[in-house]
C-alpha cells in the first residue's frame, strides 16, 4: 500500500502541474465532495460549460475516471491528495464552495420532491442560500425522478455532511425535500437513517423548528417499519414542539399524521377526532394544503366507517384543493380515495373513472407505491363489474408491486382481492392459499381490519365448497372484530354470511334474523349489497312487503 501510494502520488504531481490554475482550482472542490461521484451541474461554481471543460480535462490528465455519462469520480487515493490541498485553501473561500454545493443539493432536491406526493405537509422558513445558477432538468416527473435517484446517494452524503460542518438547516431540509420520493420508492430505510441524523443535527444546534419538522417525518418511517409505538411517541413531541412555538401550521400537519397513525391502528373515534382539529387549525389559518391533507385522511376514516356520501365529499373537497393549489401528487391521493368511496357506494363507472385518472398520475412519476394502492382498487371495481381476467391481473400486479416494496401490510390487501377473483372463476385451492397468506400477512403487522377481511373472504370460501360450520365460525371471528373496531361494512358482511349459511344448513330462523341485521346496515351506509339480501330475504319470505326489493343505488 505505501508503495502504490507512492507511485500514484508521483503521478498525480506530474498531472497536476499541467492543468491550469482553474482546473487545479476544480480538482481540489471535487475533494471537499461529499458523495461518490459528481456531475457538471454539481461541479459548477458559475458557468455549466466552464465545469463541463474543467472535468473533461481532469479526466484527459486520468486525475477522474467517467463510470457512466457525464458522472465522474475520483480514486480514494486522489480524494485525499485533494483534500489535502483543499485544506491549504482559504477557509473562507473552502467555506463558500461546500455551502454553495450544499445549496445547490437542496435547491434541486426541493424543485424535484414536488412531483412526489407528501403524507404529511410542513410549512416552515425559507431555505437557506440561492437556487443555483446552473441547474438540471427537472420540470417534469420523469425527469425529477431520474435526477433524484441518480442522486440519491449524493444526497445523503450532502446532508451527513451538512449535519457534521455545523449546517443545522441544510441537514433538516436535504431529508424532507427526498421524503415523497423515498416514500414513493420504499426506499424507507434509508429515510428512518436520513431523519433520524436530521434530528440529531437540529436538537445538537438548539433547532427547534427543525427538530419538529423532523420528528414528524421521522414517525412516518416508524410508522412503514410497522413500529406504531415510536411513530405516536415523535409525533407526540413533535405536537409539543410546535405548540411551544405557537406554531400553528405544524400543529395541523402534526395532527393530521396522528389522525393517519390512530387510523391505521384501527382506532377510527381517536383518528377522526385528531383530523377535524387538523381541518380547523388550517381552515382557521387559511392553509389549503393542509385542509386538502386533513379532507383526505378524514374522508378514508368516513369510508372505513361506513359513511360513503361523506367520504366521496371529503375527498372531492381535498381534490378540488390540490388542483387549485396545482400539487397533482395530492390530487391523485384524492382520486383514489374518491374512487374507492364510489366504489363503495356501487357507483361502478364514476369509481373506474377516478380511479384509471389516479393510476395515470401514479405512472407518470414512476410512483409504484401509490400504483399499487391504486392496482388493488380498481381490481375491486373489475370485479364487481365481472371482469375477472382484468381483476386477477390488477391484483396480482399491484401484489408483486408491494412485495418489491416490502410492504406487509398492503400485501395483504392485495392477495385477498386475489382471492375474492378467484373464488368467482372456481379456483377454490388458489383462493383458500391467497385467503390464508391475507390472514397471516393481516396478523403479522396487527391489522385487525386487515384480519376481519381475510376471515370473511375465508367464510365465503368454506361456504361454497359446503363447510358451513367452519364458515360461520370464519365469519363470527370477523364480526367480532368488526363490532370491536366500530366498521359497519365488515360487520354486515359478516353477519350476511352468517346468515346465508344458516339457510344452506336449513336453519330460516337463524338465517332470516342474521341477514336482516346485515340488510339494516348496509341500508345504513347506503351499500349496495342491501339489494343483494333483499332479494334473499324476499325469497325466503315473498308474502312479506316490507322485503320487497328495493331499486338498486
Amino acid at each position: 500500500m505505501a508503495a502504490e501510494n507512492l507511485s500514484v502520488a508521483a503521478a498525480f504531481g506530474l498531472s497536476y502541474r499541467d492543468l491550469t490554475a482553474g482546473q487545479r482550482r476544480l480538482f481540489r472542490r471535487l475533494g471537499l465532495h461529499p458523495g461518490p461521484d459528481i456531475d457538471a451541474y454539481a461541479a459548477a461554481a458559475a458557468s455549466l460549460a466552464t465545469a463541463r471543460r474543467g472535468l473533461e480535462a481532469l479526466y484527459g490528465q486520468h486525475l477522474i475516471t467517467e463510470p457512466a455519462r457525464g458522472r465522474y469520480r475520483l480514486h480514494d487515493l486522489l480524494r485525499e491528495h485533494a483534500r489535502t490541498l483543499a485544506a491549504a485553501d482559504d477557509p473562507a473561500t473552502r467555506g463558500a464552495a461546500t455551502t454553495r454545493l450544499l445549496d445547490y443539493y437542496l435547491h434541486t432536491a426541493l424543485a424535484a420532491g414536488q412531483y412526489f406526493p407528501r403524507w404529511f405537509t410542513v410549512e416552515g422558513p425559507p431555505p437557506p442560500g440561492r437556487p443555483p445558477a446552473s441547474a438540471p432538468p427537472v420540470s417534469t416527473p420523469r425527469q425529477a425522478a431520474a435526477w433524484l435517484e441518480a442522486e440519491r446517494a449524493n444526497l445523503h452524503a450532502a446532508a451527513g455532511y451538512a449535519a457534521a460542518s455545523g449546517r443545522p438547516s441544510h441537514a433538516v431540509l436535504i431529508p424532507a425535500a427526498m421524503a415523497g420520493y423515498l416514500n414513493a420508492r420504499g426506499h424507507w430505510d434509508q429515510g428512518l437513517v436520513l431523519h433520524q441524523a436530521a434530528l440529531v443535527a437540529a436538537r445538537q444546534a438548539g433547532d427547534r423548528p427543525g427538530q419538529a419538522r423532523a420528528l414528524l417525518l421521522l414517525s412516518i418511517r416508524y410508522l412503514m417499519a410497522e413500529d406504531a409505538p415510536a411513530a405516536a411517541a415523535a409525533q407526540r413531541q413533535a405536537l409539543e414542539l410546535y405548540r411551544d412555538l405557537g406554531d400553528r401550521a405544524g400543529q395541523a400537519a402534526t395532527l393530521t399524521a396522528i389522525g393517519f397513525l390512530h387510523g391505521g391502528s384501527d382506532d377510527y373515534p381517536a383518528a377522526a377526532a385528531a383530523l377535524r382539529q387538523a381541518l380547523e387549525l388550517s381552515r382557521d389559518l387559511g392553509y389549503r394544503r393542509g385542509e386538502a391533507d386533513a379532507l383526505y385522511r378524514l374522508g378514508d376514516v368516513h369510508r372505513y366507517t361506513g359513511d360513503y356520501p361523506a367520504a366521496a365529499a371529503c375527498h372531492r373537497q381535498a381534490l378540488e384543493l390540490s388542483r387549485d393549489l396545482g400539487h397533482r401528487p395530492e390530487g391523485g391521493h384524492a382520486l383514489l380515495g374518491l374512487g374507492a368511496a364510489q366504489r363503495l357506494a356501487g357507483d361502478y363507472p364514476a369509481a373506474a373513472v377516478a380511479l384509471r385518472q389516479a393510476l395515470a398520475l401514479s405512472r407518470d412519476p414512476g410512483d409504484p407505491f401509490f400504483q399499487a394502492w391504486v392496482l388493488t382498487e380498481l381490481a375491486a371495481v373489475q370485479r364487481l363489474t365481472g371482469d375477472y381476467p382484468a381483476a386477477a391481473a390488477s391484483s396480482r400486479q399491484a401484489l408483486s408491486l408491494f412485495r418489491d416494496l416490502r410492504d406487509l401490510r398492503s400485501q395483504a390487501g392485495a392477495v385477498n382481492e386475489l382471492g375474492l377473483v378467484q373464488q368467482l372463476t372456481g379456483d377454490y385451492p388458489a383462493a383458500a392459499a391467497s385467503h390464508q397468506q391475507a390472514l397471516t400477512r393481516s396478523r403479522e403487522v396487527g391489522n385487525r381490519a386487515g384480519q376481519a377481511e381475510a376471515l370473511n373472504g375465508l367464510g365465503e370460501l368454506s361456504s361454497r365448497t359446503g363447510a358451513r360450520r367452519q364458515a360461520r365460525d370464519q365469519h363470527a371471528q370477523a364480526l367480532a372484530i368488526a363490532r370491536d373496531l366500530g366498521t359497519p361494512p365488515y360487520e354486515a358482511r359478516a353477519l350476511e354470511g352468517i346468515g346465508r349459511s344458516h339457510l344452506q344448513d336449513g336453519h330460516a330462523s337463524e338465517g332470516t334474523a342474521c341477514l336482516r341485521q346485515a340488510l339494516a346496515i348496509y341500508q345504513r351506509i347506503g351499500s349496495p349489497a342491501a339489494r343483494r339480501v333483499q332479494q334473499t330475504l324476499h325469497d325466503q319470505h315473498p308474502r312479506q312487503d316490507s322485503l320487497t326489493p328495493a331499486p338498486e343505488r
